[in-house]
């Protein structure tokens, strides 16, 4: 028979069932959808960035800044920056160097009040503020322009805002509002807006208030420093003849083209952006495994449905190959209709996820649409891979029919002896369950590695073991589930464990969508017990002061203001403390004050009293390090000085007080004014005092400062679980598609299982069954499957959830698995919903089976 007679077929027995062919197609689309989306979106935002960064550091041929930078408490760069000595040799050897124009830089985090007297949002955006640059220089270090009606800043009061800051805030030129500088022993002040400014890095979040040169100095750094150097080079002086001839003469210090600037800002956005990417991928993946399986269902059940068809085509000449090649092509067909549409859905959704991050004020920027070549053969491939891969092993069943017993009668895919399977099944299981065991064990890298490694061997092992496990677990679900149902209840019990194999690929697909809920529900309980253990059993202090701003940071004069209060008996602020040790960084805190008082300590050794150049460590940290009782420890700051402590006490690791805390006149030593902060404020109040009334006053006297915020203990520990709740959100709502796509697989399953079972719906009907009996079945079929599917991915999740808390204890001290109860139980009820509303339209349509009709059909 000829290749092209074959292909007509595929293609007139794809337009015959065009419902099936619709159903199928979904399950690619919402994969390759996913992959689209995620690939359009991230070149889009890659090419906004890129666009805006190319208008930075416009002129500027060389850009000095500190050889080793890193962020500190606000947000901001670690370093003093760039001493104003450098300035001024520049200044002195500008014939010799090349440099035409010099331009200091000033710049630090800062918070911005809108007309609401509240802080500008930013949404994750950073708010900063700067030195302004007349735009008679010939270097434009930020591309920005003074909108008409403005006018440059002059004296400490007077600023420039970004426009799109002053429309978020409803800020405009005459307006007067406060702000904040997060460096030292800052105050809020209030500064006047002379003029709205168009800036080149402008986006939907982004805020930048811009100063005069002195003030910028004074607000933004110690008074000797600049935050970075730009320079312009004489006319016959080239950019990288610049920066050699600078790199040479101050080799102390980080020196780049202006190119090079650019290009760091790209690589840096395009880092992030990678990594948002791999997720967005990693979820669409997680689709596509889901969708391989309702694809391999789906042909599964189409081959044995077309057994008589295709052995008609193979009595009347076609070959073996033919057959199998005509399955193929179909399976090929179904991947480029289901990739096509779900590449113009993918770019639909980057479309909306644009405009929603850009309304929400993300920080993000907007822009045209990037559909790359990358994107479209990603779909293509993915998307037409995905189906033969799936339709394979159904095509090459089909190919093998013999001729003669295919036409005696129809045959089902689910005779094969199951026997093979379940031993591979066994010894995936056994070795899963070995590596969780050691993982468990474990913690750490290695450990999570481990559990890992587990993980995956149990999905291979469900893989190959779910249909051994159908007919057993999902016949004892039938009992207690269908048993109110009567004949019914046992009617739909029986025809959910007739074929073990569709029933377990067609579970499967909630199976792994349910199971990773499982995991992260478990991680994200396990994560706000710890936090709630350790408020409640660490800290002492019943009220605490938290910074709300980008980087959560409070300047020094919150504590102070604090102490002021009525009520308040005394304030402990902790700073963090940033440090070497032994030539590697190490972190810790320093708390001012007496921290027995706000803390409790399971003191193992020595004293929790702190002196002023002592340390109190966990024994875990004494551990690492070797230390004991009466060592003396030498730290070493980013900025050449050095402090050493005594260490006076070991204490019982802990969540909230782990890895040690410094007397604070070695913390001053080690960090300059312009660089302390506190990260949290423990405040301890008189005997008697009214808890309640004693908040009100702090949050009065502290709402100048914008981003302070005062919380009890248990208000304290609820917004660290409101924060997690969010990120599990998240991933909930990723992880969504899956679960779709799963239903859209029970769907497909029960309704082509009905096409199936038409003769034998028909003499039921024959025999007496209503309608609705027929329908209350197929509810009942597809609701079992649906509880399979969930308790098996349930039970499995927190197992390996259980597992892969405990490698945690590395890095976060106390924390314990949390079995999260009540998400298993809603899912299971949900999944039970979820199989009800998957059955509706298999169900009616299974009704509407005509009894002579089914029977008289061969």
């Amino acid at each position: 028979m000829a290749s092209a007679t074959m292909r007509k077929v595929s293609l007139r027995n794809l337009a015959a069932h065009k419902l099936r062919l619709i159903l199928t197609v979904l399950s690619v689309v919402l994969g390759t959808s996913f992959i689209a989306g995620a690939l359009v979106f991230t070149s889009t935002m890659s090419n906004s960035f890129n666009s805006i960064f190319d208008e930075v550091a416009i002129g500027v041929d060389a850009q000095i800044t500190p050889k080793t930078t890193d962020t500190n408490a606000y947000g901001g760069i670690e370093s003093l920056g760039v001493p104003d000595s450098v300035v001024q040799q520049i200044q002195r050897d500008k014939s010799k160097l090349g440099v035409a124009e010099i331009v200091p830089g000033y710049q630090s985090v800062m918070t911005i009040a809108g007309s609401d007297g509240k802080a500008l949002p930013t949404g994750g955006a950073p708010t900063m503020g700067a030195n302004w640059v007349p735009k008679d220089q010939a270097l434009d270090p930020d591309g920005a322009t003074i909108l008409p009606g403005g006018r440059a800043p002059h004296g400490p009061h007077e600023a420039l805002l970004n426009s799109s800051a002053a429309e978020r805030g409803n800020l405009k030129v005459g307006d007067t509002t406060r702000v904040l500088v997060s460096a030292g022993n800052a105050k809020p002040f209030k500064v006047k807006i002379v003029g709205l400014v168009d800036m080149a890095g402008d986006t939907s979040g982004y805020t930048e208030m811009d100063f005069d040169t002195a003030t910028a100095k004074k607000l933004f750094t110690d008074g000797s420093h600049a935050s970075m150097v730009q320079l312009a080079a004489v006319k016959g002086v080239s950019a990288e003849q610049l920066k050699q001839r600078i790199a040479h003469e101050f080799p102390g210090y980080k020196v780049q083209t202006g190119d090079e600037v650019r290009q760091d800002n790209k690589d840096a956005i395009n880092s992030f952006l990678q990594i948002f990417n791999y997720i967005l991928l990693a979820f669409a993946a997680i689709g596509l495994i889901v969708g391989t399986f309702i694809i391999y269902n789906t042909f599964s059940m189409i081959v044995a449905q077309r057994v008589r068809e295709l052995a008609l085509l193979r009595a009347v000449g076609a070959a073996r190959g033919q057959v199998l090649r005509s399955v193929m092509f179909e399976a090929v067909i179904v991947g480029l209709i289901g990739s096509l549409v779900g590449l113009g859905v993918g770019i639909g959704l980057a479309a909306g996820l644009q405009v929603l991050l850009s309304s929400t004020g993300t920080g993000l920027p907007s822009g045209s649409l990037v559909v790359g070549p990358g994107a479209i053969i990603a779909c293509l491939v993915v998307g037409v891979v995905v189906t033969t891969v799936s339709a394979l092993a159904p095509a090459r069943r089909a190919s093998r029919v013999a001729p003669v017993e295919a036409m005696r009668e129809s045959q089902t895919d689910g005779s094969a002896s199951l026997k093979v399977r379940t031993i591979i099944a066994l010894v995936l299981a056994v070795l899963s369950v070995v590596a969780l065991a050691i993982g468990a064990s474990g913690k750490g890298g290695g450990a999570a590695g481990m559990v890992g490694l587990g993980a995956v061997g149990t999905i291979l092992a469900v893989v190959c073991g779910a249909p051994a496990l159908a007919r057993p677990v999902v016949g004892s679900l039938g009992l207690v589930l269908a048993k109110p149902f009567g004949k019914l209840g046992q009617l739909a019990r029986t025809n959910a464990i007739r074929n073990p194999r569709r029933t377990a690929a067609t579970a499967f697909a909630l199976t792994l969508g349910l199971m990773l809920v499982a995991i992260i529900g478990t991680l994200g309980a396990s994560f706000k017990g710890t936090i709630d253990r350790a408020v409640n059993d660490e800290v002492k202090a019943p009220l605490l002061a938290i910074g709300t701003g980008n980087s959560g940071a409070l300047p020094p004069t919150v504590s102070d203001d604090i102490r002021k209060v009525d009520g308040v008996s005394d304030v402990v602020a902790i700073h963090g403390v940033a440090a070497t040790l032994n030539g590697k960084e190490v972190g810790g805190n320093s708390p001012s004050g007496d921290m027995t008082k706000a803390a409790h300590f399971k003191m193992v050794e020595g004293t929790a009293d702190l002196p002023p150049n002592g340390l109190v460590t966990s024994d875990k940290a004494a551990k690492k390090y070797h230390w004991s009782v009466g060592e003396k420890v030498t730290f070493n700051s980013r900025f050449g000085q050095k402090a050493t402590v005594q260490v006076v006490g070991i204490y019982k690791s802990s969540a909230l007080l782990d890895p040690w805390q410094m007397g604070s006149a070695a913390y001053e030593k080690l960090t300059p004014p312009s660089m302390r902060a506190d990260f949290v404020d423990l405040i301890l109040l008189d005997k008697g005092a009214d808890e309640s009334a004693v908040q009100q006053k702090i949050e009065d006297i502290t709402g100048s400062y914008l981003t302070v915020k005062v919380q009890t203990k248990e208000e304290f520990a609820n917004s660290s679980a409101q924060q997690i709740n969010q990120m599990l959100v998240v991933l909930y709502g990723m992880l969504g598609l899956a679960l779709v796509i799963a239903v859209l697989g029970i769907i497909n399953t029960l309704a082509l299982s009905v096409v199936e079972r038409k003769r034998e719906i028909g003499m039921l009907r024959a025999v007496g069954m209503l309608r609705k009996q027929v329908r209350r079945t197929i509810y009942l079929e597809s609701v079992l499957i649906s509880i399979f599917g969930a308790l098996l991915g349930m039970v499995l999740g927190v197992i390996i959830g259980w597992c892969l808390v405990r490698t945690f204890r590395e890095w976060l001290t106390g924390i314990t698995p949390v079995v999260p109860w009540g998400t298993v139980l809603f899912t299971l009820v949900a999944a039970a919903v979820c199989g009800v509303l998957a059955a509706l339209w298999p169900g009616i349509r299974a009704a509407r089976t005509k009894p002579l009709e089914a029977i008289a059909d061969l």
